[in-house]
């Protein structure tokens, strides 16, 4: 029997913007994945927390956001890991409670060229396939040695960023169109961002 294929999306959608939408829908749509798990993540070991939402109201627009989208899900499990949680970690975790499942991990090409600052990327990289999207100024440049487990997904660029609708937000500007529409009124009904 054929195992699931199931990708899996981190960040920590601070907030959830269309942006990610649309690389999760092409990547459910355009390759072999079955579904794709956004992974909201607690606190990136790579970033600073101090600008992070609280975890539950940053799960609860994820929730939103997907509410409509069959083969698209959220996953809290980085809520019940030891902090701050590591992908390696996530991914063993995953995998142990889901035997007929393969994981892949989704991560951007900027992420790519700094994957050996992350814990235990060989092992990430012999272990997990690895689907790669393109961020501008990041080309994607894939050892030989690797091109069995992963591969650069011809998925559109988005110029999108939480960091702009946060900062949008903050500076009164009208972000309807970046962010999912009952996400967005979620926002504006908790005066979310507004610093």
């Amino acid at each position: 029997m054929n195992k699931k294929q199931i990708g899996i999306f981190s960040g920590t959608f601070n907030p959830i913007h269309v942006g990610h939408l649309v690389l999760a829908n092409y990547m459910r749509e355009f390759t072999y994945l079955d579904e794709v798990w956004f992974v909201v993540t607690p606190h990136n070991p790579l970033k600073e927390a101090d600008d992070l939402l609280d975890d539950d109201i940053r799960l609860e627009m994820v929730q939103i956001a997907l509410h409509d989208f069959d083969n698209l899900q959220v996953s809290d499990v980085e809520f019940r890991m030891q902090r701050p949680s590591y992908t390696i970690d996530t991914l063993e975790k995953l995998s142990g409670e889901n035997p007929d499942t393969e994981f892949t991990l989704i991560i951007g090409s900027d992420n790519w060229i700094i994957f050996d600052q992350w814990k235990d990327y060989e092992r990430l990289r012999r272990e997990y396939q690895i689907l790669i999207y393109p961020r501008t100024g990041a080309p994607v440049t894939i050892p030989s040695e690797f091109s069995s487990n992963v591969y650069c997904a011809a998925a559109p660029i988005i110029e999108i960023s939480s960091t702009f609708v946060r900062d949008g937000i903050k500076a009164g500007k009208n972000m309807r169109a970046f962010v999912p529409s009952q996400v967005y009124d979620f926002i504006v009904k908790k005066n979310l961002y507004k610093s």
